[in-house]
């Protein structure tokens, strides 16, 4: 998992609420146990018709933003099942972060397990923020060291826990976090008494 430092880039507003992770990522095309391949699935039938002609009016079908590294969204984004598909796919498209006034909690913890970083503004900061989105030239520019987001004059502080933000910063997905208190792991086990039951 890479790590996420400072994120610098156009923002694609999607001003709706509710989305869930089966807009995000249809379920049709959750095939694959690969993690890759999913980018050019996402909210597949929003930017498409039945026959796979292009909504020109849907966002990410607008040639300024499809190259975005950041999504702005409404409440309770990633809503629904869970799906690690909707994630991955968010990621594979090219998003780094996603900005929301509320997530789904699970999804919420999807993405940091992948490195996909969650930030939660205001509802007011948000409808500022869509509005900036539109106005060529605006890129944002999201530091998580700071937690500040900045797009122009625009500037908001953001929360995140320690322990997310540590994973984040560290590029630690689970298997990372596990090796990191490898240390502490073989100590454990060269302590424990021989007649204990072992895991080979």
């Amino acid at each position: 998992m890479k790590r996420v430092s400072t994120i610098a880039g156009r923002a694609a507003p999607l001003p709706r609420n509710n989305v869930d992770t089966d807009q995000i990522m249809p379920k049709q095309h959750l095939k694959r146990v690969e993690r890759s391949g999913f980018g050019p699935y996402v909210f597949y039938d929003w930017r498409y018709d039945n026959e796979g002609e292009p909504h020109v009016d849907f966002i990410l079908n607008h040639p300024a933003y499809q190259e975005s590294k950041v999504l702005v969204t409404g409440h309770n984004f990633g809503s629904g099942s869970s799906r690690e598909h909707a994630p991955w796919g968010l990621e594979d498209w090219g998003f780094e972060a996603v900005v929301a006034p509320s997530f789904a909690d699970i999804f919420y913890n999807n993405c940091i397990n992948i490195g996909l970083l969650p930030v939660v503004l205001s509802e007011d900061e948000i409808e500022e923020l869509m509005k900036l989105t539109h106005e060529p030239g605006n890129h944002v520019v999201i530091d998580l060291d700071k937690q500040t987001l900045t797009c122009g004059d625009f500037q908001a502080s953001f929360e995140i826990d320690g322990h997310a933000k540590h994973r984040l910063a560290n590029g630690l997905d689970n298997v990372g976090l596990t090796l990191e208190k490898g240390a502490m792991i073989d100590d454990f086990e060269s302590n424990r008494p021989a007649f204990k039951p072992t895991v080979a």
